[in-house]
């Protein structure tokens, strides 16, 4: 019932809309009763009566009769297809708004190709439902309500007698309903999981080629396909099972009147003009009772269709994002971590933080994969909540900052690099598409990707595929932290930046975020000491835990996880020319 509430709140808005589409069906439900009585007079007065004076009259009635049809018949299709247009216009923003507000969380657990189907597929389900199924429905019971009255008025046994079959319609069209509506639902989700199991694979095509796994993936997809097809026959015996009913049923009324009303005429109880007037209204009671069935099929996708819309978009993130001040301020970039812990999925993922930097800081992060390292920047650009603790910016809790303003002075190279299909131009401005083609370039500089930019067909003008598709690992490395650096941020977090890039390249880029130490908070997260040796703390993580912190120099002397990394990296060096390199090496 919410479901259909949350729809309703987008329907009247164009409830003139369809009040004046429904207004223009019933005049067209009304004038569907005049060609039938003309058809009677004819056939009484002129062919029976003799009376041929009024055939021009009735032909041009006829005549007009059809052609004003036709063109209220034009004129309610297009307000409906305007309102179902203009509310799935609304429906589809709202619903992509609430996506883009949904925290990591919420993308965990959702299949992107089912989040797709909501926007396509259900959609048009209740684009249909406004454009036709309303006004279909709505015309058809008006038609049977008025043909019915119309046989009254000819012969109330004859009507009587139409009548018998509407307790037998009223009970299939409610047991179909019962059936069908589960039905509808295995298909959606069956139709859904074939979605999101293609647009997974499209995705991962060059996995699928690398591993020679097209085979697998075929087998995999046929299993898919088979179980949206079996959902398909079984929707389809359903309607198989009830379809012929209704059919039987809007065929009885046919010899109902051919029988008993053909014995009416030889009795001389009616006329044969009353039997053409009723035999013209016949297929004003056939229709609504042959396609019961469908209508009910239409109103269930329907209400599928809602309710799986309403099920997602009713999920509230757990991060909320207020809009407390709407007031964007800069960043100073003081960062405290104050016994942070988080935990997701009955998983410790990080425990007891402690940290402090201040603005203008370098911070590197170091540890084995899995240690939490990433879920630390996580946690600062509030992506996720801590389970307890206290992330703080500027000396204030980040669930207290205006959300947007926190992440709009957060810079962020992900370990993950995204490119969008764009222009490279368009994806190293991401952040600030409305700065100069001076500002990309000096970016792009900075990141040392120009001369390979330039080297393209067409430079900055040169579109890269879904993903980064036709860069190298290295150059979207690149190209993401231009992206990064071109917000001229507050904070920068560069998640493992540098892995896919030379030694050459990536001495490169530490001179170059050298010139941002002043007034930028730089965290680096790596796996090479050379990315990280010159920052003024280094975090050494493992299993969720800080388990050493200091310079360099200062972690060298300890002789711990780090010294043991950097040995590992430079080579077995005795101690005391060991700690007489890293000392040069923060020089």
């Amino acid at each position: 019932m919410a479901a259909l509430k949350w729809f309703y709140s987008f329907l009247k808005k164009y409830r003139g809309l369809i009040a004046l589409g429904l207004f223009l069906t019933t005049c067209i439900s009304g004038l569907s009763i005049v060609n039938p009585y003309i058809s009677g007079v004819i056939v009484d007065d002129v062919v029976l009566g003799g009376n041929y004076d009024l055939l021009p009259r009735l032909i041009a009635c006829l005549l007009g009769v059809t052609l004003l049809t036709g063109i209220l018949r034009f004129s309610y299709q297009v307000t409906f297809e305007t309102a179902s247009q203009g509310i799935l216009y609304e429906m589809r923003g709202k619903v992509y708004r609430k996506l883009l507000e949904e925290d990591f969380a919420f993308y965990n657990k959702k299949r992107t190709g089912d989040l797709m189907s909501r926007q396509t597929g259900d959609m048009d389900a209740i684009r249909h439902f406004v454009a036709a199924v309303i006004y279909t429905v709505y015309q058809n019971i008006l038609l049977f309500i008025f043909a019915l009255l119309m046989v009254f008025t000819v012969n109330t046994r004859l009507a009587l007698c139409m009548l018998v079959v509407l307790p037998f319609t009223a009970v299939t069209t409610y047991r179909q309903s019962k059936e069908v509506k589960p039905a509808f639902q295995r298909n959606r989700n069956c139709f859904s999981s074939l979605n999101a199991f293609v647009q997974e694979n499209v995705s991962g095509n060059r996995v699928v080629k690398a591993f020679a796994k097209e085979d697998f993936e075929i087998e995999k997809f046929e299993k898919e396909n088979d179980k949206f097809r079996n959902s398909q026959i079984m929707g389809s015996r359903v309607w198989m099972k009830y379809v012929p009913i209704f059919e039987i049923l809007s065929y009885s009324l046919t010899v109902i009147l051919m029988l008993y009303g053909g014995y009416m005429v030889i009795q001389n109880e009616i006329s044969m003009g009353d039997l053409v007037k009723v035999n013209g209204y016949l297929w004003m009671l056939n229709t609504p009772l042959r396609m019961a069935g469908w209508w009910v099929n239409d109103i269930q996708n329907f209400v599928t269709s809602v309710e799986k819309i309403y099920a997602t978009y009713s999920e509230e993130p757990r991060v909320k994002t207020p809009r407390l001040s709407g007031i964007r301020s800069k960043i100073k970039g003081d960062v405290e971590f104050r016994n942070v812990s988080y935990r997701a999925d009955d998983e410790d993922i990080v425990m007891d933080i402690n940290f402090k930097v201040h603005a203008g800081q370098r911070i590197g992060i170091i540890g084995s994969t899995g240690a939490g390292k990433s879920t630390l920047m996580n946690l600062l650009c509030r992506f996720y909540d801590t389970t307890s603790g206290q992330v703080l910016v500027d000396g204030q809790d980040v669930r207290r900052h205006d959300l947007y303003n926190l992440r709009d002075n957060i810079g962020m190279a992900m370990q993950d690099v995204f490119l969008f299909s764009d222009t490279i131009e368009g994806n190293i401005a991401y952040g600030r598409p409305d700065c100069t083609f001076e500002e990309v370039k000096h970016a792009a500089i900075m990141a040392d990707a120009n001369h390979f930019i330039n080297a393209l067909p067409q430079g900055y003008d040169t579109i890269v595929g879904e993903r980064g598709v036709g860069l190298s690992g290295g150059q979207k490395q690149r190209i993401s932290l231009a992206r990064a650096l071109l917000k001229d941020p507050s904070i920068l977090i560069l998640d493992d930046t540098t892995s896919a890039v030379d030694m050459e390249t990536e001495s490169y880029i530490q001179t170059q975020l050298k010139t941002i130490q002043k007034n930028c908070t730089v965290f680096i997260i790596a796996y090479r000491i050379s990315s990280i040796k010159d920052a003024d703390l280094i975090l050494v993580m493992d299993n969720g835990r800080i388990i050493e912190q200091g310079t360099h120099e200062e972690l060298v002397a300890q002789g711990g996880y780090y010294a043991k990394a950097f040995r590992n990296q430079y080579g077995e060096i005795p101690y005391d020319l060991l700690k007489e390199q890293s000392q040069k090496g923060g020089n």
